[in-house]
């Protein structure tokens, strides 16, 4: 008998929602809008919602369906509790029972970068890998690390923060997370952006990023075309990122560095401008550990979620 698995990945705007087998094989992937009025308390009714009305349409038999698993946006320790999600609207509740108790079916939750790193490590760009940091260079950069197989939590869900590593004496701008110099304010999309207007406003040589919209996207299209301001954009954001990936290497020694996320579509031009500056940073053990690419794109957190549902 067939054991089928779901999996959910909350984003601010989005639900991300998929049904898998057992093996992982993804059987149907979709999206709902995250309801976040009411301080968010319409979200996991919409997920049940949908869950359910999947069940019914697909025919499965709820004795055949293993779990629902889940990924969110905030600290989630190892028993499904939340420890605030700020752009959910959400305090601090425990995911698991409230929708075990709507949909009563097994749940298990954890937080969305650190469920994105499982599914990486299970079918994605970290496959083969037992020890391994996952980094997601998105909005915001968002980290998973994975030590033999297993997602490092935290004593409350914060483990793999990696993204509020204090990387910078000198900033003045504050970052969402509330401090002053995290490693989000350089290397996460909009981070790449702050760093080309800075650079933009300080030098006046010829640049194409002055004619474009700018964007981590734009950025990385110009280093590609070798516009030497983009170029120098590229090394503050290597450097930031591969010394920040030092310092972690230090701690977890992993096999990888799975990068993913909206900035690392820029491809193996984006490795290129972290690899040096982590090589030259870190501690001579950790030197060789490789550089993925993450393969899974959007769908890594519903994988994620779905493993973490079967490793339970």
């Amino acid at each position: 008998m067939s054991q089928y698995v779901f999996g959910v990945d909350i984003g601010g705007t989005t639900v991300k929602l998929g049904y898998f087998d057992e093996e992982g094989n993804v059987l149907d992937k979709w999206e709902i809008p995250t309801r976040k009025e009411d301080n968010g308390s319409h979200i996991l009714p919409d997920i049940a919602a949908s869950i359910e009305k999947k069940i019914k349409d697909a025919g499965i038999d709820r004795k055949d369906v293993a779990g629902v698993g889940v990924g969110a946006p905030g600290p989630v320790d190892s028993e499904g509790v939340i420890y605030k999600a700020a752009n959910l609207g959400w305090g601090v509740f425990s995911i698991k029972e409230t929708l075990e108790n709507i949909l009563k079916l097994p749940v298990m939750a954890g937080n969305d970068a650190n469920v994105a790193a499982l599914g990486e490590m299970w079918k994605g760009g970290g496959q083969g890998y037992k020890d391994l940091v996952v980094v997601t260079l998105g909005t915001g950069v968002g980290g998973g690390i994975i030590v033999n197989g297993k997602m490092l939590t935290g004593a409350n869900g914060a483990g793999g923060e990696i993204g509020h590593i204090h990387v910078e004496d000198d900033e003045q701008e504050t970052c969402g997370c509330g401090n002053r110099g995290c490693l989000e304010q350089y290397s996460s999309a909009t981070g790449v952006t702050r760093l080309a207007k800075r650079k933009l406003e300080k030098t006046t040589q010829d640049s194409v990023l002055r004619t474009s919209t700018l964007s981590a996207k734009s950025v990385f299209d110009a280093v590609k075309a070798k516009d030497p301001v983009a170029m120098e954009i590229a090394e503050q954001f290597g450097q930031y990122l591969g010394e920040g990936l030092a310092a972690i290497a230090c701690v977890t020694n992993p096999e990888a560095f799975v990068i993913g996320g909206g900035v690392s579509k820029a491809g193996p031009v984006l490795i290129d401008y972290i690899r040096p500056y982590y090589q030259k940073a870190v501690f001579h053990a950790s030197r060789d550990a490789k550089f993925e690419l993450a393969t899974l794109g959007n769908d890594a957190g519903i994988y994620g979620a779905a493993k973490l549902v079967l490793d339970r």
